[in-house]
């Protein structure tokens, strides 16, 4: 398999900032020292009865109203606030995206006060560079309940659909309360380019996490649940990820990824890089214990790598599992360096593959495999290249 790609001699890693941030940082480092050398300076300036000269009372008055225009900036960052409650500018997330500009040059924001919006959102295509952020995992959640058995088509149960390029989530949790007997119930769509999520949480039990389509990247998110759900045909990398496995019905097998590639001559994919993959308190306590496996190709050219990464017991020796009436001759289905009791390769399916060497796993990185060091947005941490 030959993947082209383009190289860049720019390495970033760790927190990166935002313009705003960055900034403000400078402002306050400049603020601290100043405030330090006032009080080193005023300090012959005290009477032996304690009182403060006149002067150093107007740089004291001016540094205060300095600080409170920074901290004045710092809260006008978002555009749109969203308040259940009433206190922001909108009560829905809906209408917030509704009256966000289209096509926007630069990133809106838009920031989700806590509390469960029950909506289902679609992000539409003219609504570019927009950015959600919550108030934190299990605080902001949006949450819906449309299934394939409630009469949805797959695509259409997600609780939200992304379709803008370049959107951004972050301390955000997408939810499908559907359940395990509604079959296919989708908690985010997304088929954006250049799409990012960061502390998000995505919670379902099949097809939780649809990545459907264009270049995406996780990080830092909570992924939950049972059948395929992390599936789909986009060039995407989860890094640094929890991904817990819930218990199936009776009889059936989880598998945590199924990924779409149908043509030869487009590179998609899904990488699970320096994550965690476990099994939920639910599965745990099953008995007998469901079989879990690390996925299985939707397509007859998927790609799907997990490297660098740590495997509970749950995930079955197999590794991966067939699709009925799918070819797996053309699959690229790959482990490179993991850890933990279910990383142990020796009895995986003979389709499968253990990378070898460094260089070939270079290919799905996040610098190599979707070009992220010239996307992904400055405040989201990344890992461009393999952990050693």
């Amino acid at each position: 398999m030959t993947i082209v790609s383009t190289t860049t001699t720019f390495t970033r890693k760790g927190l990166n900032l935002d313009d705003e941030d960055f900034l403000s940082t400078i402002a306050l480092n400049l603020l601290l020292y100043y405030f330090i050398q006032l009080i080193l300076a005023g300090s012959s300036n005290f009477s032996s009865s304690s009182t403060i000269s006149l002067k150093m009372s107007q740089q004291l008055l001016l540094l205060f109203f300095f600080f409170f225009f920074l901290l004045h900036s710092k809260q006008a960052v978002s555009d749109f606030i969203v308040d259940k409650n009433g206190s922001g500018n909108f009560r829905t997330i809906s209408e917030a995206i509704k009256n966000s500009p289209s096509n926007s040059a630069k990133r809106f924001h838009i920031k989700i006060l806590k509390g469960i919006y029950e909506e289902n959102i679609i992000i539409g295509e003219d609504k570019i560079n927009l950015v959600l952020v919550g108030e934190g995992i299990d605080k902001t959640i949006i949450s819906g309940n449309r299934s394939a058995r409630s009469g949805f088509k797959t695509y259409d149960t997600a609780t939200v659909g992304v379709i803008g390029y370049g959107f951004t989530a972050k301390e955000i949790t997408f939810e499908n309360t559907a359940g395990p007997k509604q079959n296919q119930a989708v908690a985010l769509r997304c088929e954006a380019n250049h799409a990012s999520f960061f502390r998000c949480k995505f919670k379902g039990y099949q097809d939780t996490l649809y990545a459907k389509n264009g270049h995406q990247f996780y990080r830092d998110c909570d992924i939950e649940g049972t059948i395929d759900f992390i599936c789909g045909d986009a060039t995407v990398v989860l890094q640094n990820c929890l991904i817990a496995v819930h218990r199936p019905l009776l009889g059936q097998s989880n598998t945590i990824t199924a990924q779409k590639r149908d043509k030869s001559n487009i590179v998609t994919g899904t990488i699970i890089h320096n994550s965690t993959i476990i099994a939920a308190a639910d599965l745990k306590q099953a008995s007998p214990r469901a079989k879990t496996y690390l996925g299985r190709p939707w397509g007859n050219f998927a790609i799907t790598v997990v490297m660098e990464s740590y495997l509970a017991d749950l995930v079955d020796p197999k590794g991966w599992l067939e699709w009925e009436d799918r070819r797996t001759d053309k699959v690229y289905y790959a482990e490179f360096r993991n850890k933990g009791p279910g990383a142990n390769t020796r009895r995986r399916v003979p389709w499968s593959k253990v990378i070898q060497n460094s260089s070939e796993a270079e290919l799905f990185t996040v610098k190599r495999f979707i070009h992220g060091e010239s996307w992904i947005p400055k405040d989201i941490p990344f890992i461009s290249g393999l952990l050693e």
